[in-house]
């Protein structure tokens, strides 16, 4: 499961067991949620729609942020790294994670390419241990 933008997995476990394995993996790698939306309750609240469990995760490692809004100020309207866990139409999860190296391939700035290959790597981590 991956495109141009993203990269991810379907796992084996349920949504909510999902959305703590990811979290506690994101720990482990210095990442904390700064966000979570429940996109699910929200198109529920807002359109009366009843929908799949989707909830992304913001997810933010400081010191790799620092170091990216040090060396591009408005690095922030790309900030935090989303992380998606949603459950599909054949009921499988699916956990997918932005790409910051295809979404920060948009600046020009090589200081700024190394912390998005970084927090690739990271990302990647948390990946494999789900």
């Amino acid at each position: 499961m991956s495109n141009e933008f993203s990269f991810g997995k379907t796992v084996a476990s349920s949504f909510e067991q999902a959305v703590e394995a990811v979290t506690e993996a994101l720990a482990e790698q210095g990442f904390g949620v700064l966000t979570e939306i429940d996109v699910q309750a929200t198109l529920k609240k807002k359109l009366d729609t009843d929908t799949r469990p989707y909830r992304i995760l913001g997810a933010c490692n400081p010191e790799l942020a620092h170091r990216a809004l040090t060396a591009e100020p408005q690095i922030g309207v790309l900030l935090p790294c989303n992380v998606v866990v949603r459950e599909g139409d054949d009921e499988r999860v699916h956990v997918e994670f932005m790409d910051p190296q295809a979404v920060l391939e948009l600046v020009d700035n090589a200081a700024v390419h190394d912390v998005a290959a970084e927090v690739r790597d990271r990302l990647a981590r948390v990946f494999d241990a789900i």
